[in-house]
């Protein structure tokens, strides 16, 4: 069989309904890191299609709103790069909130923690332990935990980092002076952000004019798990969300973990998709979908 032979199995498969998008994932390393906390799901290799959305809106999106806002890379870099005017986070889980509240308002005095902080396993687990009494405490406890967490899971039972990079456990991803920039750029840029602690199925029910939207919702479609064991709040109505966004009228870019169920809901509402392989911890290759209303990224051979 030579290189130009098509094999029989080949020959007939059907084509994958859903393109490729031309512009493919990329190392996180190739993008400014602005947020303080590793997160279950980031989206730091989502931001080239962030850019090429927001940057085709006109006029420039005033309010960017982020329902679910966890990591809040996309909310950071859109406020940053000034593609958006403002943005709103919104977050569920009550520690991540906390942190986001103790970044924008208490800035310098969670940079100071920072500095002062050993994370030993003991100072660690003190902290875990300990009930905190401020917005500032509580953004600080949270902000140890991830990272000293195993994959910055925050989620009831997630365990300490055993090993870590080089050997250095617990401390593996404590890098203070990387925190304090990053938390200082934040503070830089608080008068442009607005966090609030809330449902973002909520939120989304009232979308302010003009708005659009960066939905990345807890996976949980298809049956997977991650959601659950990754994030304390994950319970979603997957159905009712896209009814939501097909109802705002509002610009949006959704990813979504490509399932059968998520799918059909894509077709049902007539959004438009394309699929980026992404490759995980064990080198496997796994689809993640970016949904939108219009058709953002130009279509290509789906190979």
């Amino acid at each position: 069989m030579n290189e130009h032979t098509v094999r029989p199995e080949t020959a007939t498969e059907a084509p994958d309904p859903i393109p490729v998008s031309p512009i493919p994932a990329v190392n996180v390393a190739s993008v400014p890191q602005r947020s303080p906390l590793r997160y279950p799901g980031g989206k730091t290799w989502l931001i080239p299609h962030i850019r090429h959305w927001l940057k085709g809106i006109e006029p420039r999106p005033k309010l960017l709103v982020e329902p679910f806002a966890g990591g809040g890379i996309v909310s950071l870099t859109a406020v940053m790069e000034g593609l958006v005017d403002r943005c709103l986070m919104v977050e569920l889980d009550r520690d991540v909130a906390a942190f986001w509240h103790a970044a924008l308002r208490h800035g310098p005095e969670l940079c100071e923690m920072v500095q002062d902080f050993e994370p030993t396993r003991e100072a660690v687990d003190a902290l875990s332990q300990h009930v905190p009494e401020t917005v500032l405490e509580h953004g600080f406890r949270t902000l140890v935990l991830n990272r000293t967490r195993r994959g910055g899971i925050l989620a009831p039972g997630a365990s300490l980092s055993r090993y870590g990079e080089s050997g250095k456990g617990v401390a593996s991803r404590w890098y203070p002076e990387t925190l304090v920039r990053r938390v200082t750029d934040i503070t830089d840029h608080a008068h442009r952000i607005e966090i609030c602690r809330g449902d973002g199925m909520k939120q989304l029910e009232a979308v302010p004019d003009g708005a659009v939207l960066f939905v990345d919702p807890p996976y949980t479609a298809g049956g997977k798990r991650a959601g659950r064991r990754l994030y304390a709040s994950n319970d979603i109505d997957h159905a009712r969300l896209f009814e939501l966004l097909a109802d705002a009228k509002a610009d949006f870019l959704m990813t979504y973990d490509r399932a059968p169920e998520i799918e059909i809901l894509v077709h049902k509402h007539r959004f438009h998709a394309v699929r980026v392989l992404m490759t995980n911890t064990h080198h496997a290759r796994i689809p993640e979908l970016v949904i939108s209303a219009r058709q953002i990224f130009r279509r290509v051979n789906s190979g």
